[in-house]
């Protein structure tokens, strides 16, 4: 069970254990009217008593986005999603809860620090260092315009135009060492504040020292720390603020901000190497790029990432460290319904910004014609390896096997075991006779007959419970616990008013009888994969290794 400390309460799903929190919680809900959350995001119409809109993740062909004024909840019948004004926002903007409760009183003019309890002393130090990093880029900004010869390496050299850098809020830090010290000593900072947002070196100096300051924004817009490119070739060439209370880089996604309203409208996502390459790319009319800033990328960033879309492009280079980034990826992928995909074709030049110098349109088209990952990733190996020798084939066939092995879709497993059989002319039979080691994959194995489907066993839970809780004696036969939260009851009766209340006596209990046996099919194939995964766990026990085979062979019969 997933719980998230702050402002001292715990929050798992849906339910909040804390009363001031609670308490604060109501007050957002009684001050912003869901159809008002809902409609800054999408065109809701009346329909009745509810009202109706397109689905914010583009997976519906007609209206299924439905909004209940009246409960205060709303659910996309497309998508699977549904709940309050603050799951709505987590799932649109692809943030935590923590964001989401701090993004809606803002709006609604709650101060959640009248409702805390405790972790007050932490909240003001965040208040705190949010401040002095504001005033820090704007002082970086002032400096920049300043400086001539840096406003000339900004604009002429890395051709970026005046909207671009206002829209990045690029600044730039002076080179004395103390500088930004003595400014925000001035505003009433100390020492310790400053150290604790990431702004002081090692010696109680400014960290950043003559170079262009580029902030790193989160999802609320405001900045919680900074990538700093050299200007004059020294060393290193970016330095980034380092880990903070409001900074970490295994989570940050850089220009997201900026990205994701372009992410939402187009259904898809550019992950670039290089901030420089998500600002040139922004400029160039390709505003879905966004960087994993200095650091490889994380299972985090992709599941931030696919809250917004599903489609994901990685601009990676054709060098080994990008062909290992993107086997990396589509492990990391695996299970998280994600279709990578591969933007390759640069016309010789290095990376995206190079290319972008050259011509806009020419990153435009190279963002439109991607490829699988999967088959850019085979087909680097095929240039590589001499697949007319026994060993260039072994090679190869090892290599494929494991990239095959983090697909968790049995439909698109069997389409690259049948291509790499080809390619190889061998039988897929041979393949699979091929042990993988070391480069089994941590998630679930897909098993015979479909993988764990996470989106279609809610729909199922949603709609025994829905029939359960409100079908009368249809829902007599059914036994599972019923919710505690108002809102998960709200969403459910929604849910049967929609789906379930125009059946009639028999249909619904035929209904009942589906959704069971649907359930009971999906539960056995969680067990199985459960059962699956544990193999790699006892792979030099053999005892152990064929007593879960047996279990699984039994399932698999029943």
């Amino acid at each position: 069970m997933l719980i998230i400390a702050y402002f001292g309460f715990e929050y798992s799903g849906n339910l909040i254990y804390n009363i001031g929190m609670q308490d604060a919680k109501e007050e957002i809900r009684a001050r912003l009217a869901v159809e008002d959350v809902v409609g800054q995001y999408i065109e809701l119409k009346r329909a009745g008593r509810n009202m109706k809109g397109r689905s914010p993740w583009g997976v519906d062909k007609t209206p299924s986005f439905m909004v209940s004024p009246e409960k205060g909840i709303w659910h996309d019948f497309s998508a699977n999603k549904g709940g309050d004004i603050f799951t709505f926002v987590m799932e649109v903007e692809g943030i935590s809860f923590r964001e989401a409760l701090e993004k809606l009183a803002a709006q609604a003019g709650v101060e959640l620090k009248k409702y805390s309890e405790g972790d007050a002393k932490i909240a003001q130090k965040k208040v705190r260092a949010r401040e002095e990093l504001e005033l820090s880029t704007k002082y970086y900004q002032v400096a920049l315009t300043k400086n001539k010869p840096v406003c000339e390496y900004v604009f002429y050299k890395r051709n970026l135009n005046r909207e671009t850098v206002k829209e990045f809020r690029i600044g730039y830090s002076p080179r004395t060492g103390r500088a930004l010290i003595d400014f925000l000593s001035k505003k009433g900072f100390s020492q310790k504040e400053m150290e604790d947002a990431g702004l002081l070196n090692q010696y109680g100096g400014d960290l950043f020292r003559g170079r262009m300051m580029v902030p790193f924004i989160d999802t609320n817009g405001q900045v919680i720390g900074y990538t700093a490119r050299v200007l004059d070739g020294g060393e290193p060439k970016y330095l980034n603020t380092p880990e903070t209370m409001l900074f970490n880089k295994s989570r940050f996604i850089f220009g997201l901000y900026q990205a994701k309203e372009a992410i939402r409208r187009s259904g898809f996502v550019v992950i670039v190497e290089g901030n420089m390459d998500v600002i040139s790319s922004h400029q160039a009319g390709v505003k879905q790029a966004v960087a994993t800033s200095g650091t490889a990328m994380t299972e985090q960033h992709l599941k931030i990432l696919s809250k917004l879309t599903s489609d994901v492009r990685l601009a990676y280079d054709g060098d080994d460290a990008g062909v290992k980034a993107t086997e990396r990826a589509i492990n990391l992928a695996g299970n998280l319904g994600i279709n990578l995909s591969v933007i390759s074709d640069y016309h010789g030049a290095k990376d995206p910004d190079e290319l972008i110098q050259r011509g806009a349109e020419l990153w435009q088209d190279a963002v439109a014609n991607y490829k699988p990952a999967v088959d850019w990733l085979l087909e680097k190996y095929e240039e590589k390896l001499d697949l007319t020798s026994a060993q260039g084939k072994k090679e190869y066939s090892d290599i494929a096997m494991k990239v095959i092995s983090y697909l968790s879709d049995p439909v698109e497993k069997k389409h690259y075991e049948q291509k790499v059989a080809e390619r190889l002319e061998v039988s897929i039979e041979d393949l699979r006779q091929k042990k993988v080691g070391d480069a089994r994959p941590r998630r679930l194995k897909a098993i015979k007959g479909g993988g764990v489907n996470a989106d279609k066993v809610k729909v199922i839970e949603d709609g025994l419970l829905a029939i359960m809780l409100f079908g009368g004696e249809a829902g007599a036969g059914i036994n599972m616990d019923v919710p505690e939260d108002d809102v998960r009851l709200n969403e459910l009766e929604f849910i049967y008013e929609n789906k379930y209340a125009k059946m009639s006596a028999d249909d619904l209990k035929a209904e009942v009888a589906e959704l069971k046996k649907s359930y009971k099919k999906e539960e056995k194939a969680k067990e199985i994969a459960e059962l699956t995964a544990k193999l790699s766990e006892f792979e030099d026990d053999e005892e152990k290794t064929k007593e879960i085979l047996r279990k699984i062979q039994n399932l698999q019969k029943a």
